[in-house]
């Protein structure tokens, strides 16, 4: 299955489950969810719909609630009609439902914002802990069309060619053009050893090509580092996969190897990294960026700001470091490259990054279901806004299909060179 990004509020603590701000949540909730609520009084009352009483009363409070700004007939009247008319009467109200709500969310135009139906939650929250059943892709809607953020290091995806940057223009032969975000997970994910069917567009190609995956159970683990001797001196290799509860914890155990190794350089490499807790990637660059530092500044939709600065000790600042990136870096590995940018602490070395520099807060909804919302936008400690454009490397190296094929690295060859000048 595809590995949904989350990037949760810091305050007042890690949201692994969405309940860290309960009033927030109820009332994004209650704006977006109006609609469903006002429907489904109309359709009890209306239609003679037989419902619990605790359920009615929990519609007459909504309608009672209802924002005159806008005429919501127009959703009562349809939902009449489909009661009355739709050919394959009665209709799955469950379903309409979710419907309905998907497409309230969906209205909104941001592809991060996704409403999720108990199963979806379910299996979101496994891919957070590190554990997921797919192909093992990051995907977005991105200029209107499906886009791979980032395949899982040694998922099937990768090993099928999947790169971030792809567009997905088809899955089993249908059209991804008019899927929301949540239906083409839906059609994508799939019990290990099943097969799907990606119909691909690779970056700088102008023809598609059919690519079929056999799913399979992935364990992810963010981390992974080694020390390198390259040309007499020890080099600090760490790779970081997806910024998830334990993923502070173990960069901060590399970093006491490192300083225990006497490493002279640090490659930092986020290529592919869709990203994960904001809360993770503020602690991450903290190991490089002084305590009081700014980290990143967030900028919520009513225009005020949220400065986060470094906490701790600086303990990687004085060691040469450069940001291995791709366009498969994006939101929590951002936040770190950009940071370490602009106090001039590393030199980002690849390809341009994904570009997605905002805060979602997942909401805990009636019946398990959930709701991603999008509810601020990042920018680097300089103002840089990472959502609308993501990062430029200041060294330029790309990774040909050629060379993944080959098993060559340019990117870390690079990478290694410029810490060993």
């Amino acid at each position: 299955m595809l590995a949904n990004n989350l990037n949760s509020q810091p305050h007042p603590s890690p949201l692994p489950n969405g309940r860290g701000r309960k009033t927030l949540g109820k009332k994004l909730f209650m704006a977006l969810a109006a609609l469903v609520i006002f429907a489904a009084g109309f359709y009890a009352g209306q239609a003679k719909l037989d419902l619990p009483a605790p359920v009615t009363k929990f519609i007459d409070r909504g309608r009672e609630k209802a924002p005159q700004n806008v005429d919501w007939n127009l959703l009562w009247d349809s939902i009449k009609l489909i009661n009355e008319k739709y050919v394959n009467r009665p209709a799955d109200m469950q379903k309409i439902l979710f419907g309905a709500i998907s497409g309230a969310v969906g209205s909104l135009d941001d592809p991060y914002s996704v409403f999720l139906p108990p199963e979806q939650a379910k299996d979101f929250q496994e891919e957070l802990k590190g554990s997921l059943e797919g192909i093992g892709a990051e995907i977005a809607i991105k200029h209107q069309r499906l886009t791979v953020v980032a395949p899982i290091d040694g998922s099937p995806a990768l090993k099928a060619g999947i790169r971030g940057g792809d567009y997905v223009i088809k899955v089993n032969g249908e059209d991804t053009s008019d899927l929301s975000l949540s239906q083409a997970v839906g059609k994508i994910r799939g019990p290990a050893g099943t097969t799907v069917k990606l119909t691909v567009l690779h970056v700088g190609d102008t023809d598609t090509v059919d690519i079929t995956i056999t799913r399979a159970k992935i364990e992810v683990k963010s981390v992974s580092a080694e020390i390198r001797d390259i040309n007499e001196g020890k080099i600090g290799y760490i790779k970081v996969r997806r910024f998830g509860e334990d993923t502070a914890g173990l960069v901060k155990n590399t970093a006491s190897e490192f300083l225990a190794g006497g490493v002279k350089g640090i490659v930092f490499d986020v290529r592919n990294d869709p990203g994960g807790y904001l809360e993770s990637a503020i602690d991450v660059a903290s190991l490089w960026v002084k305590e009081g530092e700014t980290v990143l500044i967030q900028k919520s939709g009513d225009g005020s700001e949220n400065v986060y600065k470094a906490r701790g000790q600086a303990r990687l600042n004085p060691i040469p470091t450069v940001v291995l990136m791709n366009g498969g870096s994006a939101s929590a590995s951002e936040i770190v490259a950009g940071a370490l940018r602009d106090h001039g602490l590393a030199k980002l070395i690849g390809e341009k990054s994904f570009g997605k520099g905002s805060v979602q807060e997942l909401l805990e909804l009636s019946g398990s279901s959930q709701l991603k919302l999008t509810i601020a936008k990042w920018l680097t400690p300089d103002g840089h806004d990472l959502n609308q454009d993501g990062l430029e490397p200041d060294i330029k190296v790309g990774l040909t299909e050629q060379d993944f094929q080959d098993s060559r690295d340019p990117q870390l060859d690079r990478a290694f060179e410029e810490l060993t000048k």
